[in-house]
């Protein structure tokens, strides 16, 4: 493990990676053909471990392997086909996953709705898909999690868990006539971090850990190009390369006794809200989400 007072805001995932030989173990990523999934995936391939890029986009997922299998000719990285906005789509991906263990489940897949939408099953999509589907996921992979050597969940949530500042669970998730976008978003990634902590609290002692994690801002398009106010933000955003960091520290460099439970960015322990650590409040989640995805 190298060590991680090196690492900080600009550290790249393929540099917290350097020198590791991930030979031998299986990691599933959600929302691995763009951006910092892909960029975490990638890295992860290239240090030799197994990696099934879990994504909606049959052909944008095939192509994202096809890519990273170029820039690293005889990694292990594959394809499954993964809608986390369907329960039955969960569900084929838990039946077509051939893994018979898995070390480390990186729920990265996210979605910021403008407009109000649904998932199949008729919930605020933005919940629906950052917090139940990976849920359901989580709760369905659990066995093979558990039939790993110290394996690892890790949630990428966000600073917006901060707003709203309570889990209203009248308005979780929200309807149509409630729905704002700000809104949406940081109960989402509020439940990412809430979610984290309660699969520590009940799994530890089956030799789960389980962490959630900031990736960082980003400047990612060429929208900057002639935009003022982005030139002048840029110095303080990450690439996705840099915005994987953290994510790949926590599957894989961290020691489990520093992550677990915690909430990190730029690849160290950070802040998280009173509420995202309210053990009341999480295990009212995780009681809510079992009745609505089991």
């Amino acid at each position: 493990m190298t060590n991680s007072h090196a690492f900080g805001a600009r550290t790249s995932a393929d540099e917290v990676l350097a020198g590791l030989d991930l030979a031998g173990k299986n990691i599933v990523i959600t929302g691995a053909n763009i951006g910092i999934g892909y960029e975490a995936a990638r890295a992860l391939a290239a240090a030799g471990a197994r990696v099934v890029f879990a994504c909606r986009n049959i052909e944008k997922g095939e192509a994202a392997v096809a890519k990273a299998k170029l820039a690293h000719p005889g990694c292990l990285a594959e394809f499954v086909q993964l809608d986390l906005a369907s329960f039955e789509s969960i569900k084929d991906f838990s039946k077509q996953l051939s893994l018979e263990t898995i070390d480390v489940l990186i729920c990265n897949a996210g979605i910021f709705s403008r407009k109000y939408s649904q998932t199949v099953e008729g919930f605020e999509m933005t919940v629906g898909v950052c917090h139940f589907g990976h849920f359901l996921l989580t709760h369905l992979l659990m066995d093979r999690l558990l039939a790993a050597n110290k394996p690892r969940v890790v949630m990428v949530s966000s600073e917006s868990h901060r707003t709203p500042k309570k889990l209203s669970f009248d308005k979780f998730p929200l309807t149509k006539d409630q729905f704002s976008s700000l809104t949406s978003y940081g109960q989402a990634k509020l439940a990412n971090v809430l979610f984290a902590n309660e699969l520590q609290r009940r799994f530890a002692d089956k030799g789960l850990t389980a962490c959630s994690l900031h990736p960082g801002t980003f400047v990612t398009t060429n929208i900057a190009g002639d935009n003022i106010l982005m030139k002048l933000i840029s110095p303080f955003t990450k690439n996705p390369n840099q915005g994987a960091a953290t994510t790949v520290f926590c599957a894989i460099n961290a020691k489990e006794e520093d992550i677990a439970g915690q909430y990190l960015s730029h690849c160290k322990i950070n802040r998280s809200t009173k509420e995202a650590n309210n053990l009341d409040v999480a295990s009212k989640l995780w009681a809510l989400s079992e009745d609505v995805c089991l």
